[in-house]
């Protein structure tokens, strides 16, 4: 079993070489007539730009890297000399910035001029990064099934590793996540070979092109699906953690992945219908609602399911199950923190400091969220353009920018997800979503959902307070016999199953009052007086 463990690893770490060595590797080749259209759909006017770099690309075959090194130098000799005339002809400045350049500009033009071998040889490039890494996953983690023993939860050595208490290996983790999403995010034309790989499926499903983000929808599908075994066969003891795996995963591959996809096959607007706003921060953006409302019917009753599912689906459930519904069983967020974070989960941060700064870091992002949505529909509704300046110089397109920006892409995804190896497998989840947010209130304050406990059991081994990835001290809770009714709480349920006495337990109760966090006495051993006890029984006279 451990030669099938090492033989995964192997080919885990063949299919990630080819999947890197990718990006540095590979030519591309301007064609006349892909450089003029580019040329029309970037409305570029600058003469001077336009024939340099018709020059030194067209008909040549270069690697990614220098044709994105020529467009840039060229776009910044074209400015300079635009800038240093006395009357600045303020139509042919090309803007460039490090978080749009390369995306808005250069990617467009390398993916159409992909030449050679990767583009050539699909399935075989499929099988070479994803086939190799999906297979080498498998074997790794399916030998667990006999090398672990018996059912159950095994946690030794989980703060001696290096991969899993913040080490060399972990630190080269985060660092491989970080790289990878500032790249996914803001440098797509470095990937376009590894995007390539996925084209066949993306073809196959609506006969269009595939993007960087069709190739982190199939990456996010396979590391969910390789990831999901792993839980499956370490929680094979526990019902509720199976169930919930294959849930979420199913949500997933399906609702956010599949259906989207197909919806474009029939020319209909991507959606998913599983997105709620806040955390589908740009469902009420101009763009977003006149692209569903022009889709005819079904664009509309889209728009509509959108709104209900905001404002009552959301609230209502969370009332009656808890934000656990969406953020363990639902979410691709929270499926993704649960698979592949799951090794990280502990190094979660349980101080009251860290508290603080979540309550206030979420609450403000669902504060920058509700004034951002605020001030669209308003600009909306009085048919304002969103790019017209509001006050301060200041345009209600510069508002929306900045949210994508800091909150959608850096927040969400650089450390989001890179930071799972240093601070845990929930970062965004506990200290970003709005929407974790806005279903906390409804959680805290007015739901039936809690984690009941049984002080008298506790034996205050620390296992659930070790492996809460929310930040929370259960044991605290668990040692008072309080239950445990935090905004927080994503009911995963991993404390239960680690707990060795069956002392949590997750519960929809009746009472929604004061019943659900006041702390009941506990009956502990040093509390009795056995001589008084046995005068007082009836049962000895």
């Amino acid at each position: 079993m451990k030669k099938i463990k090492n033989i995964g690893y192997l080919l885990t770490y063949l299919g990630f070489a080819f999947f890197i060595g990718s990006v540095f590797t590979g030519t591309y080749q301007v064609k006349p007539k892909d450089f003029d259209q580019w040329i029309i759909d970037k409305n570029i006017k600058s003469n001077l730009f336009i024939e340099k770099t018709r020059h030194d690309l067209i008909n040549r075959e270069l690697n990614s890297w220098r044709l994105s090194k020529i467009i840039i130098n060229n776009a910044k000799a074209s400015n300079t000399q635009l800038k240093n005339q006395k009357k600045i002809e303020w139509s042919k400045i090309i803007p460039l910035k490090w978080s749009k350049t390369s995306k808005n500009y250069i990617y467009p033009l390398i993916r159409k001029s992909a030449t050679g071998w990767f583009k050539s040889h699909p399935v075989l490039w499929f099988f070479l990064t994803f086939g190799l890494s999906i297979i080498g996953g498998l074997l790794v983690f399916i030998p667990d099934y006999k090398l672990l023993g018996p059912a159950g939860i095994k946690n030794n050595g989980i703060f001696q590793h290096s991969a899993t208490n913040r080490g060399l290996i972990g630190m080269i983790t985060a660092l491989f996540f970080i790289a990878f999403y500032v790249v996914l995010y803001f440098f797509p034309n470095y990937i376009v070979n590894p995007i390539l790989a996925v084209n066949g499926i993306k073809q196959f499903l609506n006969n269009k092109e595939a993007s960087q983000w069709f190739l982190y929808g199939c990456m996010y599908c396979a590391v969910m699906s390789v990831f999901a075994v792993r839980m499956l066969i370490k929680y094979r003891h526990n019902r509720y953690q199976i169930l919930r795996t294959v849930v979420v995963l199913f949500f997933q591959i399906t609702f956010a992945f599949l259906i989207p996809e197909l919806l474009e096959a029939f020319n209909q607007p991507w959606f998913d219908f599983k997105n709620a706003w806040p955390l589908n921060y740009s469902f009420f953006f101009d763009w977003s609602i006149d692209g569903l409302i022009s889709s005819g019917k079904f664009g509309i009753f889209m728009f509509v399911w959108g709104i209900v599912l905001t404002v009552l689906i959301v609230p209502i459930m969370v009332y009656f199950y808890g934000k656990r519904w969406y953020c363990s069983w639902v979410c691709g967020c929270g499926g993704l923190a649960e698979t592949l974070g799951d090794p990280y989960r502990q190094l979660s941060n349980k101080s009251l400091f860290s508290w603080k700064i979540e309550r206030w870091l979420i609450h403000g992002v669902l504060g920058f969220a509700i004034l951002m949505t605020g001030l669209t529909l308003y600009l909306y509704f009085l048919e304002i353009p969103s790019w017209k300046e509001v006050a301060f110089g200041i345009s209600g397109y510069d508002i929306q920018n900045w949210y994508g920006f800091f909150i959608g892409s850096v927040f969400s995804g650089v450390i989001g997800t890179g930071f799972y190896p240093i601070l845990g497998n929930r970062v965004w989840c506990r200290f970003g979503c709005p929407l974790a947010a806005y279903m906390g209130w409804v959680q805290r304050f007015k739901s039936r959902f809690r984690i009941t406990t049984n002080g008298g059991q506790c034996i205050s081994c620390g296992n659930c307070s070790t492996y809460c990835e929310q930040g929370i001290n259960v044991r605290s809770y668990a040692q008072k016999g309080q239950n445990i009714v935090r905004s927080s709480c994503v009911g995963c349920g991993v404390c239960a199953a680690v707990c060795p006495r069956g002392v949590l337990k997750l519960e929809n109760g009746k009472d929604t009052g004061a019943s659900r966090t006041e702390v009941k006495d506990i009956l502990l051993g040093n509390d009795i007086d056995i001589l008084t006890m046995a005068k007082n029984n009836p049962s000895n006279e």
